[in-house]
């Protein structure tokens, strides 16, 4: 028996329509799952082209995340859930997070959207014994001087993490996440884009390079199979090294 072959089981990755979301839809699509995706675009075809978004074989549904009342009223096209990975995430840069309207923005969908989600699908997860992975950042463990908001949202989400791990267990729902360090997506450019400050970045990784959306969906392959049928309320850092 492989513990890694999803096939029969229905997942659904919120912000699987690029970067590092995607990269975990397909992981789980080509191991046998049937993936549903939300994304911020109104139709799939908006994201053709796009660099780090390959839709291929995946059921697309546009939701705006910050739009709590929307997610509540969504109709799944699907009539069971057995795998819910949130990956949704922003960022402002230029100081918009330390004016109230940027800070409110990057907290709904990095942090308050996570709890609408969960909510949302909690049943559906709990008849099929299923797993929630949260996807967070290492922005979670240390400061990160120009996003108050961006930070404070990861670390709201590890903690959300083991919350609801603990909360949930006994619902048959486990409950676990993953912070990834710096991986080369449209939320990274800012320093991928820039020679000299990735050259900094990638002197700072013991690992020698970025991050990957594979790599990232290589633990959540794992919290959500049996292997990690023990593991609950746990956040598992992949980052190459970077904050040790």
């Amino acid at each position: 028996m492989n513990d890694l072959d999803f096939s029969g089981k229905t997942v659904l990755v919120v912000g699987g329509s690029s970067g590092i979301g995607n990269g975990i839809a397909q992981n789980f699509r080509s191991r046998g799952a049937e993936v549903y995706i939300w994304g911020t675009r109104p139709r799939a075809e908006d994201y053709a082209g796009l660099e780090g978004s390959d839709l291929a074989g995946l059921h697309y549904d546009y939701m705006d995340v910050s739009n709590f009342a929307a997610i509540e009223a969504h109709n799944p096209p699907f009539d069971h859930l057995d795998i819910l990975v949130l990956s949704q995430g922003t960022v402002l840069y230029k100081r918009g997070e330390f004016e109230m309207p940027g800070w409110q923005k990057v907290m709904d969908v990095n942090l308050n959207s996570l709890m609408a989600c969960a909510s949302k699908f909690h049943d559906m997860l709990a008849a099929r014994r299923g797993s929630l992975v949260i996807i967070s950042s290492t922005a979670g463990y240390h400061a990160t001087r120009g996003n108050p908001a961006y930070n404070a949202s990861k670390t709201g989400a590890i903690g959300l993490t083991r919350t609801l791990g603990q909360a949930w267990a006994g619902e048959g729902i486990r409950v676990n996440g993953v912070a990834p360090g710096l991986v080369d997506t449209k939320l990274t450019k800012v320093t991928t884009d820039n020679p000299k400050r990735r050259e900094a970045a990638i002197q700072s990784i013991p690992e020698g390079r970025l991050g990957t959306p594979d790599d990232i969906a290589g633990a959540v392959l794992f919290l959500a199979s049996p292997l990690a049928s023990y593991v609950v309320g746990q956040t598992i850092v992949v980052d190459g090294g970077l904050i040790l």
